[in-house]
């Protein structure tokens, strides 16, 4: 495994392969069953915000043995649901698999790791999420730019957390914990499944990154995208944790805005 000396800001931490780039789609003919979990990043905002067709969030993660997200983020990111949508019946379920074995995860070899391990999809009301904690970093790092990728989401139910990465992170700051690292990233990453910015969505008002699509524009929120402003997500966190601030920004009015449109709080 690679060691990565610098940590570049990209969409709060995450290369552009967060956004509707990472979209993927299966060769294979699917049954009904797997349809529903195999649209476009964002198609399934409404259905994660409101009660409208799903009532019910089943949390599927599946971890590298040595690899599993932290209690404390997996709490945070359940506080952040049920504060930004109307889902009170949600459960998480959890998996240890084998490792894959590889220096580095391209995100085909990504999504072959989850049509081999995801056991949930939806059904009925239960709307299914698939969540990949990997030993191993993203094949598009670049170490030489400094540049890292913590997490991606690709089709409307799918996100892949490079644990690997955040735990490299999170050694070498004595400021901002792994726990921290993984809640910003997991909490980034969900709100591009609720359709930020633009993403299968239309926005209320215009706040759309004109430089790095599928992120917000306005200072300090959440969805934010700082790789153009050479800052790392370590230091900004750290930064923040000095001032007294949470290490971990919110979304703003805008994209809070936007998750009401389609059902959110």
């Amino acid at each position: 495994m690679k060691k990565i000396v610098l940590f570049a800001l990209c969409s709060f931490g995450l290369l552009i392969s967060c956004s509707k780039d990472a979209d993927v789609s299966s060769p294979e003919t699917n049954t009904n069953l797997m349809a529903g979990n195999r649209l476009t990043t964002g198609a399934s905002a409404r259905d994660f915000l409101s009660n409208d067709t799903f009532d019910r969030l089943l949390i599927e993660i599946d971890y590298v043995t040595g690899f599993a997200p932290t209690a404390g983020a997996i709490a945070n990111f359940e506080e952040f649901l049920r504060a930004r949508t109307y889902k009170e019946n949600i459960e998480f379920t959890y998996s240890a698999v084998a490792s894959p074995g590889e220096e580095s995860l391209t995100l085909e070899e990504v999504v072959e790791l989850e049509n081999e391990n995801r056991d949930e999809y939806n059904s009925g009301s239960t709307l299914a999420i698939h969540i990949y904690f990997a030993d191993a970093p993203s094949e598009s790092d670049d170490e030489s730019e400094g540049l890292v990728t913590l997490g991606a989401v690709y089709r409307n139910t799918s996100m892949v957390i490079y644990e690997s990465t955040i735990k490299d992170m999170a050694s070498s700051s004595t400021a901002v914990s792994t726990e921290e690292i993984e809640t910003a990233t997991i909490l980034h990453e969900f709100g591009h499944l609720f359709g930020l910015v633009n993403l299968s969505t239309e926005s209320v008002n215009d706040h759309e990154d004109t430089e790095t699509e599928n992120h917000c524009n306005v200072d300090g929120c959440l969805m934010r995208a700082e790789l153009q402003f050479g800052a790392s997500l370590l230091k900004q966190m750290e930064k923040n944790t000095s001032k007294g601030l949470a290490s971990i920004p919110d979304l703003d009015a805008e994209c809070l805005l936007d998750l009401q449109k389609y059902g959110g709080r």
